[in-house]
Order: C-alpha cells, then structure tokens, then sequence
C-alpha cells in the first residue's frame, strides 16, 4: 500500500502514545542510573528543532551536562531543593536563548533577505528569544517522552551565575533547567489537580 502522507498526519495518535505523553506522564524528581546515550541526546535535539518558532528563529541553546566535571560546575548554582536531584539525573540540560539569535535569520529564513533588521531592537529581541526558547522546551519535552525519556523542568537556580559559568562573553541567557533520564517512582507526589475546560478556556 502506497504511504499517504496527507492521511497519516490527519489520523490521531493511539491512546496509548497520548498516555505516554501527556495523561501518565509525570514530573520525576528522583532517577535510576541508567545512562542516555549521546545518539539519543543528538536524536531528542533533532526531534526538537522541527517544533516552529517566530520567523524560524529557533532562538533556544542547549547544554546537555553530563560529565562529572560539568556537573560539578553547575550543582552549587542550583537552588538547596534542586541540588541531589540534579546530582542523580544522568542528564541536566540548561535550555537558554540567544538574544542574539537574529544574526543567524539569513539562513533560517532565507526567502524574507531583510528579516534581521526586523530585531533591531534588543529589548524586542529579548522577548521574541525568551517567548520563543520557553517554546522550543516544550517541545523538547513532549520529544523526550517520546523517545522513552522523563523530564523533570526546574526553575529554582542563580541564573546570573550560570550564565557567567556556562555561556560567559556571549548574550545567551539561561531560560530553565530540566533534569532528563529514565526516572523512578521515589519522591513522585500524587498528581496534582488540573483547571478543567471551562475554567481555563472558551471557545468564540
């Protein structure tokens, strides 16, 4: 049978990918020690990249710390709660935004040759790059799961100084950070309640 691909991007996922996404998946603060491998690293950020942004931009940085020694520099700027979680996790990755990010719109978006002069303005460009990389993180979230991953976002951090530690002389600025692996079920909280439909939305 020849592929359609018209009738498989119309067709719904199964209850059981929806689940794995969104409905079963948790926030996990506790991991096992199972590694993820770079491949899959390389995999979830080519996932990720495809999810749209403003005019293409894809403002969003990642650092995917892993090493001993990267995770020495950054767990003493991780807020006391964050601290052993962030230890445990195989993978804590720093999601920033280029605030220059504009300087690379002639290859993103080629067919508009005068789309950087648009961003001219840094106040502007900072909240294009900030709106646009919190974008991208959920993306990369929906992306990890499915790929088998547990996240576990965390906003609880001295940005300036992981700023000057990971991305010193350079205008990317940290967004959040967001603990990545295989997570166990230690320290999972009951899932909390959530707004129901006509609590927070209507349809005009």
């Amino acid at each position: 049978m020849a592929y359609d691909a018209a009738t498989q991007r119309d067709a719904p996922l199964s209850d059981a990918a929806l689940s794995q996404l969104f409905t079963e998946a948790r926030t996990r603060n506790a991991w096992s020690d199972r590694p993820v491998a770079p491949d899959l690293l390389r995999k979830l950020y080519d996932l990720t990249k495809f999810g749209p942004t403003a005019v293409n931009a894809s403002p969003a940085r990642f650092v995917f710390v892993t090493s001993p020694e990267a995770k020495a520099r950054l767990i003493p700027l991780m807020s006391e709660g964050n601290r052993a979680k962030t230890q445990q996790a195989p993978v804590n990755l720093i999601i920033a935004q280029d605030i220059d990010f504009h300087e690379h719109l002639d290859a993103l978006f080629p067919h508009a040759p005068g789309a950087k002069a648009w961003f001219a303005d840094e106040a502007g460009r900072r909240e294009s790059a900030f709106r646009n990389a919190s974008l991208q993180g959920g993306y990369l979230t929906i992306a990890a799961r499915a790929l088998g991953l547990d996240v576990g976002p965390m906003s609880g951090f001295d940005a300036a100084a992981v700023k000057a530690e990971f991305f010193p002389d350079s205008n990317v600025e940290p967004n959040y950070i967001l603990n990545l692996g295989y997570g166990t079920e230690e320290n999972l909280f009951p899932r909390s309640p959530r707004l129901s439909f006509e609590q927070a939305a209507q349809i005009l």
